[in-house]
């Protein structure tokens, strides 16, 4: 199995690259679905830096008209959340009455989905859907329906796809967790 080393700690494969590509065209088909008849474009709202990869390859697998824009909030500190979410650029247009999707990479505690649907409930938008890669429904602490989910894992800390350990391997094609041995 193949190991990679960032920083000071050593990953191996845990999902592979064409697992993540299968879960992603499943989320995308779940949203063709439910927005094949919308009324204006979809906006599809990627969580900075995090999403950025799952996004890019989410939009290109929908066969519906959407606009893309993006936010960022910041949570992380290593490997855990400090649990206090701070807003580093918001949505700078009109989005009332629009359709809402907002992009994750990872939703586990939920602290930082709440504060941005707070966030752009204030500039009324018609709805507002989650969609996220990865969901971690052990941690999760609101009741909050997670809609569009491609995978549910367990309280593993990962990398790759977009997703960081210290801000390295966001490149990686494939998720890597940590190796314990």
């Amino acid at each position: 199995m193949e190991k990679i080393r960032l920083n000071d700690r050593t990953f191996k494969v845990m999902i592979p690259a064409a697992e993540i590509d299968k879960a992603v065209e499943c989320v995308a088909q779940k949203l063709n679905n439910d927005y094949a008849d919308a009324q204006r474009p979809p906006i599809f709202v990627g969580v900075l830096c995090g999403a950025f990869v799952f996004l890019s390859d989410l939009v290109r697998k929908v066969n519906f008209t959407n606009e893309i824009t993006f936010i960022q909030v910041s949570s992380y500190q290593g490997t855990q959340s400090t649990g206090n979410v701070q807003q580093k650029l918001g949505i700078d247009f009109d989005i009332t009455d629009r359709d809402i999707i907002l992009v994750e990479d990872i939703v586990e505690t939920g602290h930082s989905i709440e504060h941005m649907i707070e966030y752009i409930q204030t500039l009324n938008p018609k709805s507002i859907e989650v969609c996220t890669l990865f969901y971690k429904p052990e941690k999760h602490l609101y009741k909050r329906e997670i809609k569009y989910v491609a995978m549910e894992i367990g309280n593993e800390f990962i990398v790759g796809y977009g997703l960081d350990y210290d801000q390295v391997g966001r490149n990686l094609k494939d998720i890597y967790v940590v190796d314990n041995q």
